[in-house]
């Protein structure tokens, strides 16, 4: 989630979506908790509406909207990383039908009676600043959320693996190793000792610094490499599963599913249609 949420991918998709849309966009993780407004000004809210985003956010295979006593909605959108829930887009505080007076005062009624002293002004002009949009287009812009969501799924591999340009000497060394050696058996030793660093040290370094630990990283490093050679209609799964460096079909199909969320045959009838040259593609 951190590389997520400081990719440029997604600045610039929350900057666009922003523009388009008037709301803000947040990305979290899916055991931690943040407002979609997190770090953003001028948003006093009740102990209703954090309640009600609490809710919004429990696992579902599609995004959840909950809306609040005052008429505000807010939605989860997850984040798949294979077939499990790595976070959430969050957006929200928004109207689906236009303010009322009637409305605010039952708003207020309700507040009072619950033995809030807000300035009731303020949360007026609040109140009917509100962003209002229709159901349809709501309906829309989640659905266009989902679709940026499966892109970050997919990215979110890529990101792991790729190297941060501040990280150390020997991060760097070790990173190269296994890009380089990945389809030989890499142990832990050999790759700390290409690093120069001890064998306790690199553990310690390298989770700090990939977030996953040494054998999960290099499954994901040859997987990366398998969805590449799986590119090629004329190879066949099984040259691309001992191309990328593991050592067995069964081991090659449980990572593939587990990072990919879909098995290495799924992962190449996705693909745009290419012409084969007469070898089956299994």
């Amino acid at each position: 989630m951190r590389y997520l949420s400081r990719s440029q991918i997604f600045k610039d998709y929350e900057g666009a979506f922003g523009e388009a849309m008037g709301l803000p966009l947040n990305i979290r993780g899916r055991d931690s908790w943040s407002p979609s407004h997190h770090g953003k000004e001028d948003h006093d809210r009740s102990f209703a509406c954090l309640s009600a985003q609490t809710g919004a956010s429990h696992p579902d295979a599609t995004w959840r909207t909950v809306t609040w006593f005052a008429g505000l909605s807010e939605s989860a959108v997850p984040v798949y990383v294979g077939d499990h829930i790595l976070g959430f887009l969050e957006t929200g505080e928004v109207m689906l039908k236009n303010p009322t007076k009637k409305h605010f005062a039952s708003i207020t009624r309700r507040l009072r009676a619950w033995g809030y002293e807000v300035d009731w002004k303020q949360l007026e002009r609040a109140y009917f600043r509100s962003c209002v949009l229709s159901p349809d287009r709501y309906r829309a812009m989640l659905r266009l959320l989902s679709i940026f969501a499966q892109h970050l799924s997919i990215l979110s591999n890529q990101l792991v693996v790729r190297r941060d340009k501040d990280e150390s000497a020997n991060m760097a060394r070790a990173r190269q190793f296994i890009e380089k050696h990945q389809a030989e058996p890499l142990s832990l030793e050999r790759v700390a000792q290409a690093a120069n660093i001890s064998r306790h040290y690199f553990c310690k370094i390298f989770k700090k610094a990939t977030g996953v630990n040494f054998i999960d990283y290099l499954s994901r490093v040859r997987v990366e490499k398998s969805k590449t050679l799986l590119l090629n209609p004329n190879s066949r799964i099984s040259e691309a599963a001992f191309a990328s460096g593991f050592q067995s079909m069964t081991n090659f199909n449980r990572a593939f599913r587990r990072i990919v969320g879909r098995s290495p045959s799924q992962f190449r009838e996705s693909l745009p249609k290419l012409r084969r040259s007469g070898r089956n593609g299994q």
